[in-house]
């Protein structure tokens, strides 16, 4: 069974949101049931610092062993922070995705956006 933490934002193109100290500001990956049905990760195309997405626009690659996949952005946006461990490890995903193996750092640009994605309960039911 794929874990799925309480406290976070689920998509259900399978990305969370993960809360930082900063206000509106939230660490984005991708969750443990994506990177189980993905397999082994291989290599990441993560975008740049200050690059600015809207809802569901395409903000980078996500290559496993079996397949390549487009990574959603969960809401609108800029990126404050890219995870650049990743370029070295990218397995990180696999082995900690809600850790170590998040992949950017967004600023949310309308909070309310929140309201619209799913919480644990409702992204279990989506998966299980």
């Amino acid at each position: 069974m794929s874990e799925i933490p309480q406290g976070l934002y689920y998509t259900k193109e399978h990305e969370y949101l993960k809360p930082t100290e900063e206000r509106n500001v939230f660490l984005v990956g991708i969750t443990d049931y994506a990177q189980d049905e993905l397999g082994d990760i291989v290599f990441l195309e993560l975008p740049e610092i200050g690059d600015r997405f809207e809802k569901l626009d395409v903000f980078g690659t996500i290559e496993a062993v079996k397949a390549v996949s487009d990574l959603y952005s969960p809401v609108g946006g800029e990126i404050t922070a890219v995870n650049s461990i990743l370029d070295q490890d990218p397995a990180l995903v696999n082995t900690d995705p809600y850790g170590d193996g998040w992949m950017v750092c967004m600023k949310v640009d309308d909070p309310d956006s929140l309201n619209d994605l799913l919480d644990q309960e409702a992204y279990h039911l989506l998966v299980e």
